[in-house]
């Protein structure tokens, strides 16, 4: 019951039948009908503290939280601090004005429950989890109501983002996964500690259990479930995409995008990894899934390491679509956001790089590893990649010997070794050797790692010829192994160039031939179906196998030669002529042609035509006429032997088709443009 101002007997009446109005709006939920009653109890009162308070939770559930602000700061005077500060707080956190929220319930003078939980969402959403833990921890031991389900699925959703973006190892909090959303929020936790497969099958409970308790309610469609599932499922996709399967990840992403959810986060979150699936190729469909991360309020859904990657992969897709202006203009925003991040610097090489430009890219990590040394080892080791594809491969392993936590390394030292190898530099790859066993002597002695680097060195120096240098490494792996006989062998190998008495001395560690004789079955070993011995053609015979090959000889029969064939017109009367295998023109009795006369043809020719001057009047003889096609059936030789040589017909240009054309184009122009 609240206690009616004192106002004449009139509106006193009316009053009382508005706050009726405002208590059956508000038992019924229509808080529109309520705030009109309100309204005009106002009208009445403006300063009614009552009906201010009530007009702002008006405001409040009808979502109206910027107007309802607009009136705690107009009557100030009127609403204490105290009275409204749940309701302040709660409009600046609708509006996402978080740190502004912080403050209004830090200003509390008591903190209820109701400013407790409002705390507790206000610190997860700046990221604060440990201070967010500690308030739901609070909350789930001091209070007793209906809301203890929600505040530890709250309490989950704290310890997954712990695991995932703080990477802290959460504590079993013994919280029983009854809810469809307490499993969701267990297997987010467990693929931050990298635990997949357990993760996964978190999911698939949490799927059953949601579409259960969805079933119960007669009025939830299929599609309704569907659109619950899809932020489980897409977490799903994700696990697959970790594990290598990005066909069946995109598959499950495109599926929910077809869905088309109402929480814009979750489309943005799908639409990036489907970006990083795709990398530079179906760039079209990425410029696509680019534009469902720009949603409106995606900023106020994901976290800022998860808007942080979004960005990241945006100037990586304009690199891969040679848009290098905008990939330069993100990767420099990137950059002044986060200027201790390492990302946006090795896009911006990477781009140089694309460029040709490997110098400027080059000159760039440098200067960030100077600014930045907690990141020169990446730094450096992309420099020395730009290197070896400039073909600087020398001075690539200059920069790789300067990082210092990684010069000893296994995997450092064998790329050093290769690389200097190949540059024909084996002293260096031996100094390289030398240090990293120094190293592990000095901290690691005797470790596998130590060991194992000595008997690489040791092999690498024999390989060279460097036996003398070989022979501390040699002996340093037989005094930790003295029953190693390859080692020995090496060694007493090592020590015969250097010191033969040293070798001899050796030599008598090694086990006698009785005990390296091998137990071998000879008549087994001859009758086993292996490689048989092949005598070599050309090899000699002795003793009975002579005789046998001799004895085989006898019984084969030599093969006879074939007659050549003898010309038609041979007779072995006559000699053959000596020089009947040169050439004509080279025999001793070629003495040239004789140019006879050839005799007038008579009868030839057209009708009353002379015979005294055809010689003279035949145009074939003539040096300017052209040559004629020959006849069916008198090709020379010399055109036959030309044919041999001759072009393909489809190669071949027609003969006189530029003459022809020039006639073509000389009538064309006679005839001019009249045509008919």
């Amino acid at each position: 019951s609240r206690a009616v101002p004192k106002m004449a007997a009139g509106g006193a009446g009316t009053a009382v039948a508005l706050w009726s109005e405002v208590n059956r709006g508000g038992q019924n939920g229509d808080f529109g009908r309520a705030l009109k009653s309100v309204n005009k109890l106002l009208q009445i009162n403006k300063d009614d503290v009552t009906a201010l308070h009530c007009k702002v939770v008006c405001l409040i559930q009808n979502g109206s939280f910027k107007e309802a602000l607009s009136v705690i700061h107009t009557h100030t005077k009127v609403l204490t601090s105290d009275s409204i500060t749940f309701e302040k707080a709660y409009c600046e956190y609708r509006l996402n004005r978080i740190e502004n929220a912080l403050k209004t319930i830090q200003s509390a003078s008591q903190q209820t429950d109701k400013l407790k939980e409002l705390h507790g969402q206000v610190l997860y959403r700046l990221e604060r989890y440990d201070d967010c833990l500690a308030v739901y921890r609070d909350l789930i031991r001091n209070s007793q109501d209906d809301y203890e389900e929600e505040r530890k699925t709250n309490l989950s959703a704290v310890v997954a983002a712990q695991s995932t973006w703080d990477k802290v190892e959460p504590e079993d909090l013994g919280l029983q996964e009854a809810t469809y959303e307490l499993c969701y929020n267990a297997a987010c936790a467990l693929i931050g500690q990298g635990r997949l497969n357990e993760a996964m099958k978190n999911l698939q409970k949490a799927e059953d259990l949601c579409r259960q308790s969805l079933s119960e309610d007669s009025d939830v469609t299929e599609e309704d479930i569907e659109a619950e599932l899809a932020i489980i499922h897409g977490q799903m996709a994700y696990i697959m995409q970790l594990q290598g399967r990005t066909e069946d990840a995109l598959q499950l992403y495109n599926q929910i995008i077809k869905l088309k959810p109402t929480d814009v986060g979750l489309i943005a979150v799908i639409a990036n990894n489907i970006i990083t699936i795709n990398k530079d190729q179906n760039v079209f469909d990425s410029k696509k899934k680019v534009k469902l991360t720009n949603a409106e309020g995606v900023e106020h859904k994901l976290s800022k390491k998860q808007l942080q990657a979004i960005e990241f992969n945006k100037a990586l897709l304009a690199m891969y679509t040679n848009q290098a202006d905008q990939c330069r203009k993100l990767s420099a925003s990137l950059q002044s956001q986060n200027p201790e991040h390492l990302l946006p610097v090795l896009i911006q090489a990477a781009q140089l790089c694309r460029e040709k430009q490997h110098a400027k890219a080059i000159e760039l990590l440098q200067d960030f590893a100077e600014q930045s040394p907690a990141d020169s080892a990446q730094i450096k080791l992309t420099m020395a990649q730009l290197k070896i594809a400039q073909g600087s491969v020398t001075k690539a392993c200059i920069i790789l010997r300067s990082i210092e936590e990684l010069k000893h390394k296994p995997g450092m030292v064998s790329a050093l070794v290769t690389m200097y190898s190949h540059e024909e530099d084996i002293d260096s790859a031996i100094e390289v050797f030398t240090q990293a066993i120094q190293w592990y002597q000095e901290y690691q002695p005797k470790s596998p790692v130590h060991l194992s680097l000595i008997r690489e060195a040791a092999n690498f120096k024999l390989k060279y010829g460097r036996k003398k240098e070989a022979i501390s490494d040699l002996e340093e792996l037989w005094k930790q192994n003295p029953k190693d006989i390859h080692t020995l062998a090496q060694l007493i190998s090592a020590y015969s160039l250097v010191d033969p008495e040293k070798a001899k001395v050796l030599s008598k560690h090694l086990p006698s031939s009785d005990t390296m004789s091998l137990k071998v079955d000879v008549d087994v070993l001859e009758n086993s179906p292996g490689a048989t011995y092949v005598r070599k053609k050309g090899g000699k015979l002795t003793g009975e196998n002579q005789q046998k090959e001799q004895g085989q000889g006898d019984v084969k029969k030599k093969k006879r030669k074939k007659k050549g064939k003898l010309p038609k017109n041979y007779d072995p009367k006559v000699t053959p002529d000596p020089e009947r295998w040169l050439p004509m023109r080279e025999r001793s009795y070629y003495r040239g042609r004789k140019k006879g006369k050839k005799k007038d043809p008579i009868g030839k020719g057209t009708q009353g035509a002379t015979t005294a001057g055809t010689s003279e009047l035949d145009a074939s003889k003539t040096a300017s006429s052209p040559p004629t096609s020959p006849r069916p059936g008198s090709i020379t030789a010399a055109s036959s032997a030309a044919t041999s040589n001759m072009i393909p017909p489809r190669h071949q240009k027609p003969a006189g088709a530029a003459a022809t054309k020039k006639k073509q184009q000389q009538k064309k122009k006679k005839g001019g443009k009249g045509g008919w």
